[in-house]
């Protein structure tokens, strides 16, 4: 199945009305019923003001990828609600091919 992924950079330490930005994301893509969402944290990366984001013993700003896969109707539903709550980061996308595999508990 023609799918595509879509992929939200940002910090561990973004918010989005008093919740962590990563958190409210997939909440959000829970709402919308999309097929799936998995949030990734970096050891460490930079964006276009080239600051480095890493783990620090006072404050936490990793970096942290949200993927969500679904088809590209259902994306592009999301988006909007995305650019909404993210004050600044990257979304990307990119078309896939959807393979769903699931098997019964007693296989």
């Amino acid at each position: 199945m023609k799918a595509g992924i879509l992929r939200v950079h940002i910090l561990e330490s973004d918010h989005y009305r008093g919740q962590a930005l990563f958190e409210a994301i997939v909440s959000r893509c829970r709402e919308l019923k999309i097929a799936g969402a998995t949030v990734f944290r970096g050891l460490e990366g930079y964006g276009e003001t080239g600051e480095l984001h890493r783990e620090h013993l006072l404050h936490h700003d990793q970096p942290i990828v949200v993927v969500i896969v679904d088809t590209r109707e259902n994306l592009d539903r999301l988006l909007p609600a995305l650019e909404e709550m993210v004050g600044s980061g990257v979304l990307a996308t990119s078309e896939v091919e959807m393979i769903r595999v699931q098997k019964n508990a007693l296989s």
